[in-house]
């Protein structure tokens, strides 16, 4: 059960780098159709924030969701994790499934319509898988029989 537990996690990680290479056509198609070249930043050491008003805001849409998934899911790693060493259940490979799709079906969201509403409600429902994932690992952790394990 422990391969299935992680699963979720090397899917979210993989999720992670093709958004990531998400960013380079939509910045750099808008950069390559800003009209006036001189409202660019020309400077070095240019970030990605100094896009931001600079080019349309849809092109910047997966950087901000590249930066989302490495905020709360860093906490799903380290649960799944927990979780896949204590000796998962089916209840936790379903939770972490549940929360690996509506992390994705939020960035599709984000990067292509971003409207709040939605937006919000994928991130409260994910965020709710990880409350209970992370309950569970407390459960897990807190509640083991320390006389079971082997000496």
């Amino acid at each position: 059960m422990q391969a299935q537990m992680l699963a979720p996690a090397a899917v979210l990680v993989v999720w992670t780098l093709i958004v990531l290479l998400w960013i380079i056509p939509a910045r750099f198609g808008a950069i390559a159709r800003v009209a006036d070249k001189s409202v660019l930043p020309n400077k070095p050491g240019v970030r990605g924030c100094d896009l931001e008003g600079v080019i349309p805001d849809k092109a910047n849409w997966p950087a901000h969701n590249h930066t989302h998934l490495h905020e709360q899911p860093t906490l799903f790693y380290a649960t799944v994790i927990i979780l896949a060493l204590t000796g998962p259940g089916a209840l936790d490979v379903a939770l972490a499934w549940a929360y690996v799709a509506l992390r994705i079906v939020h960035s599709l969201w984000q990067n292509l319509v971003n409207t709040i509403p939605v937006r919000f409600a994928l991130f409260l429902a994910s965020t709710l898988a990880l409350i209970v994932l992370a309950v569970r690992a407390v459960m897990a952790t807190v509640l083991a029989d320390p006389a079971a394990l082997p000496g």
